[in-house]
């Protein structure tokens, strides 16, 4: 097994966002910044890779007629020490991401990975999918984040980028700002492969 190629799936080829439409609830909800969308893409990517190694470890051990509900209780229990870590650690952006922190369990980019990839692969390859793929997220979560800000609200990161003339495009930061950004990525991303072919 490529090793390389597996990690660089997840972050183009196969990015859960914008090539696999997975995880589009929090995708469209949180990313009303760059920071949320960061926050909650290596919240999301820690539980991925560690539940990934748990599962990988494992999956020798798991009945096959419990293994949804076994993976299920892994992430949950990932999920808790993600939650309190970020209560404790960074409480803004704990309030700012909300019940889409506890949500992470239920999102099918992590229970797809554990059922079609490390349940079914050694420790490492899992290790590199869970990172791969958690990264990719992060990264997808972070420029749609990204796009809406600086269209929203005229800044990344907090940071202005305009100055005090720059009239915002609210609608970028309100939930219908989210479909559409993600709609014009979308369609960056396919006119890039289509140039590439």
């Amino acid at each position: 097994m490529d090793l390389a190629r597996e990690f660089g799936k997840g972050i183009w080829r196969e990015n859960a966002v914008f090539r696999l439409l997975l995880g589009l609830c929090p995708a469209l909800a949180v990313t009303t910044s760059a920071e949320n969308g960061l926050g909650m893409g290596l919240a999301t990517t820690f539980v991925l890779l560690c539940s990934n190694i748990v599962v990988s470890c494992l999956r020798k051990l798991i009945p096959a007629k419990v293994r949804i509900p076994s993976f299920i209780v892994i992430i949950a229990s990932f999920v808790t020490v993600v939650q309190l870590l970020m209560e404790a650690y960074v409480y803004d952006l704990y309030k700012a991401l909300g019940i889409f922190i506890p949500l992470i369990v239920v999102n099918c980019l992590i229970l797809g990975r554990a059922e079609a990839f490390a349940s079914k692969q050694t420790t490492l390859p899992s290790i590199i999918d869970g990172l791969g793929m958690g990264l990719g997220f992060t990264l997808a979560l972070f420029v749609l984040g990204g796009v809406r800000e600086i269209f929203g609200s005229g800044a990344l990161l907090g940071f202005s980028l305009f100055g005090a003339g720059y009239q915002p495009f609210l609608l970028m930061i309100l939930p219908p700002g989210a479909f559409i950004a993600l709609g014009l990525l979308l369609a960056g991303m396919n006119r890039l492969d289509a140039r590439k072919e």
